[in-house]
């Protein structure tokens, strides 16, 4: 892992070594921003009926600025709705996940602290679609996928 880096990341590209990246994770288009030992940002887009499942990062702390639209999140099994100007505070070891049920594309600026594995992760994951694989990957980069509930 690399020190922190001065420049601009400029609107509407990702930096990963080369200004332009750009993931496709699940149907959701992330631009990564930065990224050091200390911290991985990103920008997510998130189109109607997207979502991450409930997870858990055991090793870092995760904050969503929202930018546009309104997610529902469950935050340690509580339900909440996130808006533009929200902050969403996730400290290690909480559950997590969020649904973009707005029926419009929502935007949000995403950093984890301290960095670990996630940027890692996020290039493997590009343009994957076999969501077991995902799930195992991530297992792999420090994130624990949790079971769905049972059914009602």
């Amino acid at each position: 892992m690399t020190a922190e880096s001065p420049g601009i990341t400029r609107a509407g590209t990702g930096f990963d070594g080369q200004e332009g990246t750009v993931w496709n994770i699940l149907g959701q288009t992330y631009y990564p921003k930065q990224s050091c030992e200390t911290s991985f940002a990103f920008e997510a887009v998130s189109p109607p009926g997207t979502f991450v499942p409930p997870h858990i990062h055991p090793t870092q702390d995760e904050y969503i600025l929202m930018l546009e639209g309104t997610w529902r999140l469950v935050l340690d099994g509580q339900t909440h709705h996130a808006s533009a100007g929200d902050l969403v505070r996730m400290p290690k070891g909480i559950m997590h996940g969020y649904f973009n049920e707005s029926g419009a594309t929502a935007r949000a600026f995403f950093w984890v602290s301290p960095a670990r594995r996630l940027h890692d992760l996020f290039r493997k994951l590009h343009d994957l679609s076999d969501v077991e694989e995902v799930v195992r990957l991530s297992r792999l980069h420090e994130v624990e996928f949790l079971p769905p509930p049972p059914p009602a």
